[in-house]
């Protein structure tokens, strides 16, 4: 079952990505949800409003240029994290770009479902297996594998 939600949203795809999850907040409000800077107190907002006293736990990271991109991708690689919805504006390069890259990265390795857009959350969020007691997310052993390598 996805309990921990990561959110991330450049400055054009926050209203996109705030229009998504007041669409399915009925859905998320069993989530507890990590959110970078302003994505996270405009996500807040929007859920409150929406659910009142329903409202999930939102916990508002640093700024994703400030840190926040990192902090998120260190929540992936600790396990603490079970989908990732990143609404990147792939239009300009921004200035923390490795962090952007890094985030991708990380939830392809860590086998975390990860929407960079509208319909991929969609399809995720749709699934059976999102809400599903039974489903267990698969570690890759190469990353065990990695860990244990024998150094020379």
């Amino acid at each position: 079952m996805i309990k921990n939600i990561g959110f991330v949203a450049h400055d054009s795809r926050k209203e996109e990505l705030i229009a998504w999850v007041k669409y399915n907040a009925e859905t998320i409000k069993h989530c507890t949800l990590y959110c970078t800077g302003t994505t996270g107190k405009l996500m807040k907002k929007a859920l409150q409003e929406r659910l009142g006293d329903e409202c999930p736990e939102v916990n508002c990271l640093l700024s994703g240029p400030l840190g926040g991109d990192a902090e998120v991708g260190a929540m992936i690689a600790e396990g603490k994290l079970d989908m990732l919805v990143f609404f990147c504006d792939n239009l300009i390069v921004q200035g923390h770009q490795n962090d952007v890259l890094g985030l991708s990265r990380l939830a392809s390795l860590y086998n975390v479902p990860y929407a960079s857009n509208r319909s991929s959350a969609d399809f995720i969020i749709s699934s059976p297996l999102f809400t599903s007691e039974t489903y267990k997310r698969i570690i890759p052993s190469c990353i065990e594998s990695y860990k244990n390598r024998k150094l020379k």
